[in-house]
Parts: structure tokens; C-alpha cells; sequence
């Protein structure tokens, strides 16, 4: 008895979309005539025969949302969890989260478990290794299979979909001009996320600060690695080797770092050394002695938009509506590490 070809071989085959595989053989008129038939007498040579409990699942409705975060730690993802259940408990979807722990096998994974009829659509920040990789295809090939999806914070510029994201560059190169403006002339950059498309952008922001001010770049106070260890190591050297009057942090971690080797060479804070961190967790805001100025990345907001963008696409009677991509604006809150703007 031969084998049963699958949308996904026929597709493969014929070096089209499973969607088009799937529009041909249901006859749609977005189609050209000369790509059914092409793929109609594909399918027949190869004995396909459509699933019927995958139609069944993929047609109905399950009202369950699909989201994946990166890391369960970092407090800025349940802030946005929180404003995802948020919109999703009011419009009647029910969630379920799953962790890729930065791990391009187990996202792969997650989407494949989810998308067979599981879940109507994604919301999701890309993680660390597929932003490595630069590594895509799985997103792509869930969404040409009529699954949407929508990203945040952490993106893919080359998948097309709905996506919300910070004014990385803009919170970047406002918050070095801030430190700046209080007469701070020798400006630390710390990163541990330089391998992640927000830490790049950031980083640039703040260049970009230093060029409108005629700052030259002094490549001594900056530090951009991919890991948390490093950093701390490499911190260290900056604060020994250096004059510093100011630190831009781009990360929750990297900035209770930076403050707390800030006060170990015994700088006083901030009438000596001020710091910005880009991040607002319970960890950096409240719990920190001083606490800490930093970027608010309103995370519930970014949760509760990227909830309505999906709801919105998967309860549109329309087809082909074009994709949003919604930014959202980040807000210092001014804290005891920074001197007071005169």
C-alpha cells in the first residue's frame, strides 16, 4: 500500500506554500487554474487524501491563545503575560503559556505542538537562539499554514506579522542624553543582551547620543556581551582602569550589576556616579538601596495590545488585512540613582 502524502511534502515538492497547497485542492479562487491543476494531479499521483480530524480541528474555533516567552524570570514577560489575560479573560480566550527557555528546538517544538488544532493563534518573543541563528523558517511555516501570529519586544523584521514593540533606539539615546544633560562626561555602556535585536538597538541609541553631543566614543567604558557572567567580570576591569561619571544599563541584571559595583569601589550614588537601567522590575525599582532610575517598558500595555491585535485578526470576517506593527513609548521614571535635573 503506498504512502499518503501530506500537504507539507506536496508543498516541499512543488516549491509552493502548504497554503496554496491547500487553497488549490479547496478549489479557492485566489488560485490560478494552471497551479490547481498542477497540484491537483501532484496530490492524485501521490494518493492524497485529506485528514478529516485535521480539517475538523483546523476549522474550529478552539478560543485558546498560544503564548510563548523566553525566559519565566525576567519580570518584564509576566508583566506582559498579566496584560495578555488580561484582554484574552474580557473577550472570552483562554491562554496557554509555554517557556522556550531561549531555546530554538523547544520554540520549534511548542509552535508544532500547539498549531494541530490546539490553539487559534500565537502571541510570542522570539528567543535568544533563533535571534542567534537568525533562524525564522519555523514562524513562517506556521503562519503560511493560517496560523497568526503576533510578536513583541523581541521581533523578526523578515516575518511578516502583526508585531509590538518599545521605541528601543528612541528610550536609548533619550536616557544617555538624560545622564547628559546632568553633566555626566564619561558614560559606561554595560550589556549582556548585545546578541539580541533590543540590546542592538540600544546600543546604537546610545552611540547616537554620544555623536549629537560631539562625545567621542571611548570603547574602555563599554561592555557588550551575551551572557551574565561575563559581564560581571568584565564590569570589574571598566570600573578599575577608568574615569566614570555615568551608566547606561540595557537589561534588569545588568543594571542591579551596575549599581551594586557601583557602591563596592564606594562611589556615592548619584552625587558621584548616576545610573540609568533599562528595565522596571520589582528587583530594580523597589528592592535596591539607592533605588534605580529607569527605562519603563510598559509591559501589561504591550501584553493587552498584542492580545487585541490577535483577537481582532482571528474574529475579522476579512481576509488580507495588512499587518501592524504597533510602538509602544517607554517613559523614564526618575529614581534616588540619578542626580535631580536642574
Amino acid at each position: 500500500m503506498k504512502a499518503k502524502a501530506t500537504l507539507k511534502q506536496i508543498a516541499k515538492e512543488l516549491n509552493v506554500s502548504v497554503s496554496t497547497v491547500s487553497k488549490a485542492l479547496n478549489d479557492s479562487p485566489e488560485i490560478s487554474e494552471q497551479t490547481k491543476i498542477k497540484i491537483k494531479e501532484y496530490a492524485k499521483l501521490k494518493n492524497y487524501k485529506p485528514n478529516v480530524i485535521g480539517l475538523n480541528l483546523k476549522n474550529r474555533k478552539t478560543k485558546t491563545i498560544g503564548v510563548i516567552i523566553p525566559n519565566i524570570l525576567n519580570s518584564f514577560f509576566a508583566k506582559v503575560f498579566s496584560g495578555i489575560e488580561k484582554v484574552a479573560d474580557k473577550k472570552g480566550y483562554n491562554v496557554i503559556t509555554c517557556i522556550s527557555n531561549e531555546s530554538l528546538e523547544k520554540e520549534i517544538n511548542t509552535l508544532e505542538m500547539l498549531s494541530n488544532g490546539t490553539i487559534d493563534g500565537f502571541i510570542l518573543s522570539v528567543s535568544e537562539e533563533a535571534q542567534k541563528l537568525n533562524d525564522y523558517s519555523h514562524f513562517k511555516e506556521i503562519i503560511n499554514d493560517g496560523t497568526p501570529i503576533v510578536m513583541f519586544d523581541r521581533i523578526a523584521d523578515s516575518v511578516e506579522c502583526d508585531k509590538v514593540v518599545v521605541d528601543d533606539f528612541d528610550s536609548a539615546l533619550n536616557s544617555t542624553q538624560h545622564l547628559i544633560d546632568l553633566g555626566c562626561k564619561h558614560i559606561a555602556l554595560f550589556s549582556s543582551v548585545d546578541n539580541l535585536s533590543v540590546g542592538k538597538l540600544r546600543a546604537e541609541g546610545y552611540l547616537k547620543a554620544l555623536e549629537n553631543n560631539n562625545i567621542p566614543v571611548n570603547e574602555n567604558l563599554i561592555v557588550r556581551t551575551e551572557s551574565e557572567a561575563d559581564l560581571k567580570d568584565k564590569i570589574k576591569a571598566v570600573f578599575d582602569n577608568n574615569t566614570i561619571d555615568g551608566i547606561f544599563a540595557l537589561d534588569e541584571n545588568d543594571s542591579v550589576a551596575a549599581l551594586k559595583m557601583s557602591l563596592k569601589k564606594g562611589f556615592k550614588i548619584p552625587k558621584e556616579i548616576s545610573i540609568i537601567g533599562f528595565a522596571d522590575g520589582i528587583l530594580a525599582s523597589r528592592r535596591l538601596t539607592p533605588s534605580l532610575t529607569t527605562v519603563s517598558q510598559h509591559g501589561i500595555e504591550i501584553g493587552e495590545v498584542a492580545a487585541r491585535l490577535l483577537i481582532d485578526r482571528l474574529e475579522s470576517k476579512e481576509e488580507n488585512i495588512p499587518y501592524e506593527t504597533v510602538v509602544i513609548k517607554t517613559k523614564l521614571k526618575e529614581r534616588e540613582s540619578t542626580r535631580k535635573s536642574k
